[in-house]
């Protein structure tokens, strides 16, 4: 564990590397007071969250790492499973000393929540998951999750953030928004051919976490694009089995809903994170 003066020190300058297990893993922090953790979505990083981060550096310690094999994070050996996702965090909250904190997790940052929360449930105060679904891959979701990373390692990673991209984003901010979307297709190509296989490997192998979410015994809230890939029905599914959580649903936003609506997503997380009790 770091002393205070490293702790201190890394702060001051908003940035850090830490290693996990077989690999080292970078994060920034901003901001002071209760812990906040926030985790992109794939094929991105953590500047995912760059025009949220204002909305919460004023009230809370922000942290947002890169997920392994994401931006500068190295992605170590084998399929980048949610196992050793969720281990990273939990040694990350060791280096920081984070005791609980809120944990915000879009899409693969869901999954690894999910896995946390099996592993972790201690350090989570409160919870937020968007644009993420709970079940595991279906058996031709698996086998495509496959046929991907075997495709990228042979043809290259253009055409598929590409196409990815094409998928993820709303209509809305594929027409008026070519900056939101350049910023995403630049932060996917800080991912090599072989970040990309090993991340595909990893999510096509996730459990299924259904059976979980009865037991989230935590303030939880549910955000939905209206124009996401992943069905409504499986976030209402979420916010139904999750006693006592809260779903909302933005409009004109995909995927990336915290990217193409982040005046609406930092509202609701601002609203939703004032409302958790302090311990």
């Amino acid at each position: 564990m770091m002393s205070l003066a490293t702790r201190a020190g890394i702060e001051a300058l908003g940035m850090a590397t830490f290693c996990s297990d077989d690999t080292q893993l970078f994060y920034e922090i901003t901001g002071s007071g209760p812990d906040v953790v926030l985790l992109h979505p794939f094929p991105l990083n953590h500047h995912f969250w760059d025009a949220i981060v204002p909305h919460l550096s004023a009230r809370f310690r922000v942290v947002l790492p890169d997920l392994r094999a994401h931006g500068d994070s190295d992605a170590g050996d084998g399929p980048v499973t949610m196992t050793k996702l969720a281990d990273d965090l939990e040694r990350l909250c060791r280096d920081l000393d984070i005791t609980r904190a809120t944990f915000v997790g879009v899409s693969i940052g869901g999954y690894a929540l999910f896995e946390f929360l099996r592993r972790y449930r201690d350090r989570v105060a409160a919870l937020v998951l968007a644009n993420t679904r709970a079940g595991a891959e279906a058996p031709e979701g698996r086998a495509a999750r496959l046929q991907i990373a075997e495709k990228v390692q042979r043809e290259g990673t253009a055409t598929l953030i590409d196409d990815l991209l094409h998928k993820l984003f709303s209509k809305s901010t594929l027409s008026n928004r070519p900056d939101i979307v350049d910023a995403a297709r630049a932060m996917a190509k800080q991912m090599s051919s072989a970040d990309i296989a090993q991340v595909q490997r990893g999510m096509a192998e996730r459990a299924d976490s259904i059976a979980s979410l009865a037991a989230v015994n935590v303030p939880t809230l549910v955000i939905a694009g209206e124009d996401d890939s992943v069905p409504l029905s499986e976030l209402e599914m979420m916010h139904q089995c999750i006693a006592g959580s809260h779903l909302r649903v933005i409009p004109k936003a995909g995927h990336y809903a915290a990217m193409e609506q982040p005046a609406e997503f930092g509202r609701l997380l601002r609203t939703f994170l004032d409302a958790v009790p302090r311990s």
